[in-house]
């Protein structure tokens, strides 16, 4: 199995409207069509290869709001290790089944009540288990670098690269791939409007606490950076930018009428940073990392519907 966990790579997607609509020669990384839905599964199932024989029969315990849920849960089926998953109350209908489906065992809280960090700690102290975090980990963090990795050695040198910010997990270990394979690539990590938490960070160098933003781009609805992955973020990204919600939605429009792709709102922050900015990148090599795909299929074409985003 490769670092992805797919018998082989995910290929680049490039769109010829998307090139004339930014003047530029774009690369899609899609991890919407990796294996569980997302990029989230390269670091859950870095992180649990590494665990001893112990802490395989103990099991796992992870919090998140479905996509490093689902990730956990299907590596430790795949790993013969149990998993328990802090989830909120009002994660993703299609997130919760899919995590129950690996075999899961989901615990809610409210995420604008209650600590899903301090939830975790206590049941991994209290039943002995490896909390494993969504994105403050260093195995977690090179399993999702893997994405970025795949990209250069696929399409070459690049001259920019989006992806999506939530705690930084996926943003510093691309921006480490980055570093040793395409120096000189621009790399900018992109959040939502709402919880800018991660630029705010980046631009006052210490780490930014907020309270938890409303904003449809779920898998990014994160307080704060890590303390692993704020210093790699300060040191190898550009710049923080952000999208707002009506931003995401007109992406995700585009991305199922022109490009046949479903992507779920977090998964379209890249691309619709790289439409900000495209009088910056023209005649440029872009690359953007389509984070993931698991949306509710009614909560997808409840917002595609109401998208301005016509298609020709």
């Amino acid at each position: 199995m490769d670092p992805s966990g797919n018998d082989g790579l995910l290929p680049a997607i490039t769109s010829r409207t998307v090139n004339e609509e930014l003047g530029a020669e774009v690369f899609f990384k899609c991890e919407n069509l990796q294996r569980m839905g997302a990029f989230k599964f390269r670091g859950a199932f870095n992180a649990l290869s590494k665990f001893t024989p112990e802490q395989r029969k103990a099991g796992v315990i992870a919090f998140s709001s479905g996509n490093h849920a689902q990730a956990i849960a299907l590596a430790a089926r795949l790993l013969g290790i149990p998993a328990t998953i802090v989830m909120p109350h009002d994660a993703p209908a299609a997130k919760v089944a899919a995590t129950k489906g690996y075999g899961g065992d989901v615990v809610v809280y409210d995420r604008y009540q209650e600590d899903r960090e301090q939830i975790g700690r206590e049941l991994a102290e209290k039943h002995g288990l490896t909390l494993i975090p969504p994105y403050d980990h260093p195995d977690v963090l090179a399993g999702q670098g893997t994405a970025a990795k795949e990209l250069f050695e696929e399409v070459g040198p690049l001259d920019a690269f989006f992806a999506p910010l939530g705690g930084g997990g996926l943003l510093s270990g691309c921006a480490l791939a980055a570093r040793a394979l395409a120096p000189t690539c621009s790399i900018y990590g992109v959040e939502p409007e709402a919880g800018n938490d991660g630029q705010q960070s980046f631009r006052s160098g210490n780490i930014v606490h907020i309270e938890t933003p409303r904003t449809i781009a779920d898998g990014a609805q994160t307080q704060h950076l890590g303390h692993i992955t704020f210093p790699l973020i300060r040191r190898d990204v550009t710049d923080i930018l952000t999208a707002s919600d009506a931003e995401l939605v007109e992406c995700m429009a585009f991305m199922a009428s022109r490009m046949k792709l479903v992507v779920e709102p977090t998964g379209c922050l890249g691309f619709a940073a790289a439409r900000q900015m495209k009088s910056r990148l023209r005649g440029k090599r872009v690359g953007v990392l389509v984070s993931g795909g698991n949306v509710d299929l009614a909560r997808f074409c409840s917002l595609v519907a109401s998208a301005s985003f016509i298609a020709c």
